[in-house]
């Protein structure tokens, strides 16, 4: 079987990004989303696993770099377990930053460090089931309590996904704005969480930690526009950087800041292993 082709950036920052990755593996830090970037978009959260190539592709790639992160949304530990990272051959040194970096899993000492639960996320957790009630939501919405440092609205069960997420926005807003959280949109999803923590400060504050000399970042959907931010961010500060949208016609405004678009997880999949097939 022959080595997978490597997509060609359709930038210059983009290109130099993925040559400074490729020159110096050792320096380079590649981070990814968990849902949708390495696990399938399914209708329950609870349901979604890694794809089935993505530990094997990441235990061939993590030896060959200087670290590789997931950054997610969800809590460590669950993201840990649904992608099934603990205790691979090969992902030794892996980092899950969870809740947007809130809480973070080294793979050396198989311990989640977490700052606990954020009280405006307990109170919203306690009123939403009564809210939603009273706002008539639409018959589907599903709440996803993610574990102290966020909630989250899912819309996708409903008969008409995006209505009902157009006429949960406004309400949801306001209920977030009284306990001072702010609602991140997402692929069929309203997530309330404390301010000040996205993806974007968690991996910039990563990649600084450990001195990366190049940045690869893969996500799909909106709260991956602020990871997205931390690449030009440190490419300003003389980082290359390169920015992978995992596809989905969902999220147009995230493929229009990448330099490059695959064709979700399994595409994912398929740039770590021509990744590791090139170094």
């Amino acid at each position: 079987m022959g080595s997978q082709p490597l997509p060609e950036p359709g930038t210059p920052e983009g290109r130099a990004g993925l040559d400074a990755l490729l020159a110096e593996p050792k320096r380079a830090v590649v981070a990814l989303d968990f849902d949708g970037t390495l696990a399938p978009i399914v209708a329950d959260p609870d349901q979604a696993r890694a794809h089935p190539g993505a530990v094997p592709a990441l235990a061939r790639l993590a030896p060959l770099l200087g670290s590789v992160a997931v950054v997610t949304g969800r809590p460590a530990g669950v993201a840990v377990r649904h992608g099934g990272f603990a205790g691979v051959a090969g992902l030794d040194r892996l980092v899950v930053l969870g809740h947007y970096g809130a809480e973070r899993w080294d793979a050396v000492t198989g311990e989640v460090r977490s700052p606990g639960e954020h009280p405006g996320v307990t109170a919203v957790r306690a009123e939403l089931p009564g809210f939603l009630d009273r706002n008539g939501s639409w018959s589907g919405t599903w709440i996803e309590d993610k574990g102290g440092r966020a909630v989250a609205v899912h819309t996708r069960r409903t008969s008409d996904p995006q209505a009902a997420l157009d006429a949960l926005r406004g309400p949801l807003t306001d209920l977030a704005e009284r306990h001072d959280l702010i609602v991140e949109p997402g692929r069929m999803v309203l997530e309330l969480r404390p301010p000040g923590v996205d993806k974007g400060a968690a991996l910039q504050a990563y990649a600084r930690e450990v001195g990366a000399g190049s940045v690869l970042y893969a996500g799909d959907d909106l709260g991956d526009l602020a990871a997205f931010d931390a690449v030009e961010r440190l490419r300003g500060e003389g980082v290359p950087g390169l920015k992978v949208c995992s596809g989905s016609a969902e999220v147009e405004a995230l493929a229009a800041r990448s330099d490059v678009e695959v064709d979700g997880p399994e595409g994912v999949v398929a740039l770590l292993t021509a990744l590791a097939d090139a170094l």
